[in-house]
């Protein structure tokens, strides 16, 4: 037993960017252990499985595995009874997927049904003799790292938007078509596809954020802030307070509790950078940090930082900018 399996996915025919975080953990916990067989492999389970494999084989992948689904839309048991084979076959040390609304439908009767290791929405993860996950507890309210001493597999659903990504594209990696009796009758009809309301903004897929703490004192500064963020070009989001006071709504919450953003720019300010906070915002590519506090710890994370009040940087930045 050995190896890292990444469970790929796709959906309306395409693949999901949520897999290529996967096979970028999965790699990095390769690259940094050396203990988890040296290998990984990705596994696409599909209608159309084969069409998908070349894009799942960038270097440092072992093998792609394909295993084609007798329906067309996903169905739980079917992926579940894939998911199973495979394991039976391939016997992996480390099975990476999704925390997604398709994987919690069979993920976890897979780890329960054959005595894995399990954890779900896991935020961070590394290796010390084996898989340790970092994810929330007591209702996001702490972080705890679990490990899975005496499993000799364990399968981990990943939060999406928070590993690195790898780029997709043809690779060396071979593929194999896995047979698996998967059966062939669906047991649910598909009706079709109905978008999430995001609310007023999908803080998600914004290039800059400008994000705003504690450190606002009072709901009535928050439309100077919602200015500025216009003046810059950025869109605002929040850290939890600010939602728990009411004072936003939730479609704008930056941590663990809310949305995992990776911006090109992320400016925070006035936000001491709980770990829950951080949870949500440490892989965007640039971190810059306001704030009163030279002990904050949000500067442990950041990449640019001003001890300075957040009020006095904005009357700076809204000079310049008129």
């Amino acid at each position: 037993m050995a190896g890292i399996m990444v469970v790929a996915e796709a959906r309306r025919g395409e693949l999901r960017d949520v897999s290529f975080e996967l096979i970028g953990a999965a790699l990095e916990v390769k690259e940094r252990s050396g203990e988890a067989g040296g290998s990984v492999s990705v596994a696409i389970i599909d209608a159309d499985a084969p069409r998908h494999a070349s894009a799942l084989g960038p270097e440092g992948v072992d093998e792609v595995l394909t295993v084609t689904s007798p329906v067309e839309q996903f169905e739980a048991h079917v992926a579940q009874r894939a998911l199973e084979g495979l394991l039976e076959r391939e016997r992996p040390q480390l099975v990476l997927a999704a925390h997604s609304i398709d994987a919690l439908g069979f993920a976890p009767a897979v780890a329960a049904g054959n005595g894995l290791g399990f954890a779900s929405d896991v935020m961070a993860l590394s290796w010390d003799g084996g898989p340790i996950a970092t994810r929330g507890a007591y209702g996001d309210k702490l972080v705890a790292e679990y490990d899975f001493a005496g499993k000799e597999c364990t399968l981990l659903l990943l939060r999406a938007g928070t590993f690195a990504p790898i780029a997709p594209g043809s690779g060396s990696a071979p593929v194999r078509d896995v047979a698996l009796d998967l059966g062939d009758a669906a047991r649910t009809e598909h009706l079709g596809y109905r978008e999430v309301q995001e609310g007023d903004v999908d803080i998600t897929k914004a290039d800059f954020l400008l994000s705003i703490g504690r450190g606002v004192e009072d709901r009535d500064n928050i439309e100077r802030f919602e200015e500025l963020a216009e003046k810059l070009g950025a869109t605002l989001s929040v850290s939890r307070p600010l939602v728990d006071a009411g004072w936003m709504p939730s479609a704008r919450q930056v941590g663990q509790s809310g949305k995992t953003v990776k911006p090109r720019v992320y400016l925070a300010m006035g936000i001491s950078g709980a770990v829950q906070h951080l949870a949500g915002m440490r892989t965007a590519e640039t971190i810059i940090a306001v704030n009163t506090d030279p002990e904050a710890p949000i500067f442990n994370v950041a990449h640019y930082g001003a001890v300075k009040d957040m009020f006095e940087l904005a009357d700076e930045l809204e000079q310049v900018l008129e």
